[in-house]
């Protein structure tokens, strides 16, 4: 059964300055907006497509918090990113015309369904909105190089003093806290994300703790001192010198 589907318009969306480049005319945001027709709810736990499925549209979140995973060999999920409100999502599937991992909803989540055929071909009329699709990739090709720098030579607590930094970092460019967040995903997954077992998430979450850097009540985190934690990741592009 397909979701249900509401009517929506780009050109009165409180995240529009995210996902759509500004300075557009009316004419081109009406333009966008008969294309980006409709919103699609997202239940907690619920795939907003899968590994293998044809590739036909983008999705920017507009409210909640997605992983996307892949399966590996011996059939456990590896967390491949986090993706927030203002963010777009599906870009995996432009190279080969399908998706290569699961888009999973960690929160009850609503997204604007974005036909790739129609966003191409408006794009070449309007130039601002094809720099911002190509300024997406890259931030996201640049992220996926952050993780490989992440996953390839930090020590623990420099990969999770680095990941907790993005994400507050990611959600106070949407008007939260710069300092206060509530983590959408397990301790388990942040694991996977990072490659480091559940127990040493647990342990360098409690190290932070008895350090002072931060605060944890259950998914709670509040940094208390954000510059030991940049001095920690720091540390690691010095040794790289």
């Amino acid at each position: 059964m397909t979701p249900p589907s509401i009517k929506v318009t780009c050109s009165n969306c409180n995240l529009r300055e995210l996902c759509m480049p500004v300075g557009l005319s009316e004419q081109q945001l009406q333009r966008i907006d008969d294309i980006v027709a409709t919103r699609r709810k997202v239940k907690r736990g619920a795939t907003l497509f899968r590994n293998g499925e044809a590739f036909t549209s983008l999705y920017a979140i507009r409210t909640g918090f997605f992983k996307t995973c892949v399966a590996t060999e011996d059939g456990r999920d590896q967390v491949t990113g986090f993706q927030m409100a203002g963010e777009i999502i599906g870009l995996d599937g432009i190279v080969n015309d399908h998706h290569t991992c699961d888009a999973v909803a960690l929160e009850d989540a609503e997204v604007c369904v974005m036909p790739f055929d129609g966003l191409e071909e408006i794009s070449r009329e309007v130039t601002a909105l094809q720099t911002h699709v190509h300024k997406v990739m890259s931030r996201e090709i640049v992220r996926e190089h952050g993780v490989m720098l992440l996953l390839g030579s930090m020590r623990a607590e420099e990969r999770l003093a680095a990941f907790i930094l993005n994400l507050v970092q990611r959600l106070h460019a949407r008007g939260f806290s710069s300092s206060e967040l509530v983590l959408r995903m397990t301790r388990e997954e942040i694991g996977s994300y990072l490659g480091l077992k559940l127990e040493t998430v647990s342990r360098t979450f409690s190290k932070f703790v008895e350090e002072g850097m931060v605060e944890v009540k259950q998914r709670h985190v509040r940094i208390l001192d954000t510059a030991a934690l940049q001095r920690l990741v720091n540390s690691q592009h010095e040794s790289n010198k």
